[in-house]
């Protein structure tokens, strides 16, 4: 089946017709309504410059936050409470980090300018966030993200210190799971989030489980963690 080109109307197609990468359309713009329009569709962009393509892949890994798993040495940074961390504080910052950060496995980044505009007026509206690592004053690691009802989309992570995202990510899941959140969408499959409890989800699973956590209000921005939450 050819891959539907949007135009102008914020609409997406079934993302049970994806072709077997998960590519579901292409076109369309990257506004906030176009956004949170293909998140609560189960749909995320990925664009460099050119036409916009989105995916749905299947599997999709999923993290439920009350099955979070921390092994001991994780667990012994967390304890050690070498950072502070903050959330949506500092959000352009984290995403622009994420967008210079090297990747072994990736030419370059996915994450342009584009992208950086149009997260950032997510941000704006108070439904996109960020997690930050400080140490002694300076950002050292961080991830950000979509919220919408008790989904949380995770977009990218960056780190100066090697442990700095591992325990934003964690506090985050923490805190997603004291207020009741269904899951943390990882994407796509990966040997780190797997190794916190992440599980691989056929898409029909994930998008039965999507239109739950979509009944739920939408908690805005900005966010403020509960203190257990944010003490590491």
């Amino acid at each position: 089946m050819p891959v539907q080109l949007l135009g102008n109307r914020i609409a997406f197609p079934d993302p049970r017709n994806a072709e077997p990468d998960g590519l579901v359309a292409c076109g369309g713009d990257l506004t906030p309504d176009w956004l949170v329009a293909a998140y609560s569709n189960g749909i995320f962009p990925w664009y460099a410059e050119g036409p916009v393509f989105w995916y749905s892949p299947d599997p999709r890994m999923v993290l439920v936050p009350d099955r979070l798993r921390v092994n001991r040495t994780l667990d012994k940074t967390l304890r050690r409470r070498g950072f502070e961390i903050r959330v949506d504080t500092a959000f352009e910052r984290v995403i622009r980090a994420c967008a210079d950060m090297p990747r072994p496995d990736q030419d370059g980044t996915w994450i342009s300018p584009w992208i950086i505009a149009a997260y950032c007026a997510l941000f704006e509206r108070g439904i996109a966030h960020s997690v930050e690592a400080w140490e002694a004053g300076e950002l050292v690691g961080g991830i950000y993200g979509v919220s919408l009802g008790a989904a949380f989309f995770g977009e990218s992570m960056f780190c100066v210190n090697s442990n700095a995202s591992k325990v934003a990510l964690v506090r985050l899941i923490q805190q997603l799971a004291l207020w009741g959140y269904h899951f943390l969408d990882c994407q796509v499959p990966s040997e780190h989030m797997a190794r916190l409890g992440a599980e691989e989800w056929p898409r029909e699973r994930f998008l039965e489980s999507l239109a739950r956590a979509l009944a739920q209000p939408t908690r805005p921005g900005p966010w403020r963690f509960d203190v257990l939450s944010c003490a590491s």
